[in-house]
């Protein structure tokens, strides 16, 4: 027999306390190495004790902060457009609204393990001193029963209201995000962002098998998008922080390989991003995608080239191709939905059955 997420049978109800309980028990370890390492302080936002320094209202705040609000929004564009394509039109707007709800809850439980778990460098690092846990609004416990609670929500609503495939993706996401990247790569090797860029890349699969319940070609190549996407996108943004890594310890790639290698790399990967989405474009979309892909992925080369071509510690161009990496992936994503919607427009409209008049043949009476 198949057991499900809570070790119950897939067949029987779920019992959603009993879910959180259990999911609840999967932190433990975390926050055992986390408080080893960061002392728990009684910070005014924790969710055990909240001090007068700090309103209610600045609480939620935190822990919205917390969930990375800009990164959950790119996130839940690269899984809604993917269901549009995958149901050549408009899904059910409550799939939609169970499938993006779960989603977001576990990219928010991953999003706040993340930063529990990253404090230490959080605290040195100029453009993330100011996050909940550096600053002292959460601590360490409020941050991770916080994530122990949206991710264990998040996968119960995947599972039921969703499906298992979906459920399993976003979850394997999370895993990977929290223990891979975050846990091992990020502190270990200058590919960091290359081989984590796959937790990023998970949103697709979830959408697409919220619709199909499987994971489809199409669904694959849009994860390799955003797979391909992810290190010029990030080392962009770490070519003008190159000194924030540098003292929070952090080998990204600029850090250990310098500004030339890591310039170069950022050409070869957009150089194989390109083909990628066109490739979507000859397996499953028509033109208006197909066009909008080149178009943008023109556009991006250009913003990498002249970061690649200006010169040394100047970095108006890095920090360009970043803001602009980021309107692409949506401008691509969204090229995906307005493709499939101009597709479904095109249908011809079922006509209503023609219904044939046949004369009445002239009956002849006979005589009497």
């Amino acid at each position: 027999m198949d057991y499900g997420f809570c070790g119950h049978p897939l067949t029987d109800p779920m019992p959603p306390l009993e879910c959180i309980q259990n999911a609840a028990w999967v932190s433990l370890p975390i926050e055992r190495s986390l408080r080893a390492r960061f002392p728990v302080r009684r910070a005014a936002g924790s969710i055990i004790e909240q001090t007068n320094s700090q309103s209610f209202s600045d609480t939620v705040r935190a822990y919205v902060e917390l969930s990375k609000p800009g990164i959950l929004r790119l996130l839940l564009i690269t899984a809604v457009c993917p269901m549009l394509v995958a149901q050549r039109g408009m899904p059910d707007l409550m799939l939609i609204v169970w499938t993006l709800l779960g989603l977001g809850l576990v990219s928010a439980s991953a999003n706040a393990m993340n930063m529990a778990y990253d404090q230490d460098i959080d605290r040195v690092m100029k453009r993330t001193m100011d996050r909940p846990l550096p600053s002292g609004r959460i601590d360490v416990r409020g941050a991770l029963i916080f994530a122990s609670l949206t991710g264990a929500v998040g996968v119960i609503v995947l599972l039921t209201m969703v499906n298992l495939t979906a459920a399993l993706s976003a979850l394997g996401g999370h895993l990977f995000y929290v223990f891979i990247y975050t846990m091992w790569l990020k502190r270990s090797t200058p590919h960091n962002i290359v081989i984590g860029g796959a937790a990023g890349a998970v949103p697709p699969l979830v959408g697409w098998a919220a619709v199909q319940g499987s994971l489809d070609l199409p669904a694959w190549i849009m994860f390799c998008i955003i797979f391909f996407w992810t290190p010029p996108h990030f080392w962009a943004l770490s070519l003008y922080k190159r000194e924030d890594y540098s003292r929070a310890g952090v080998p990204m790639l600029p850090v250990v390989s310098g500004e030339k290698v890591t310039k170069r790399q950022m050409v070869l990967y957009t150089i194989m991003l390109v083909p990628i989405t066109l490739a979507l474009g000859l397996v499953s979309m028509g033109w208006l995608y197909t066009i909008s892909a080149l178009v943008l992925g023109l556009i991006f080369g250009y913003f990498v080239f002249k970061a690649v071509k200006e010169p040394q510690g100047s970095y108006v161009w890095s920090k360009r191709t970043f803001a602009y990496s980021i309107l692409y992936l949506a401008l691509l994503f969204g090229a995906m939905s307005a493709d499939a919607l101009l597709v479904e427009a095109m249908k011809p409209s079922p006509q209503a059955p023609l219904i044939e008049f046949v004369p009445a043949k002239s009956v002849t009476t006979p005589a009497q």
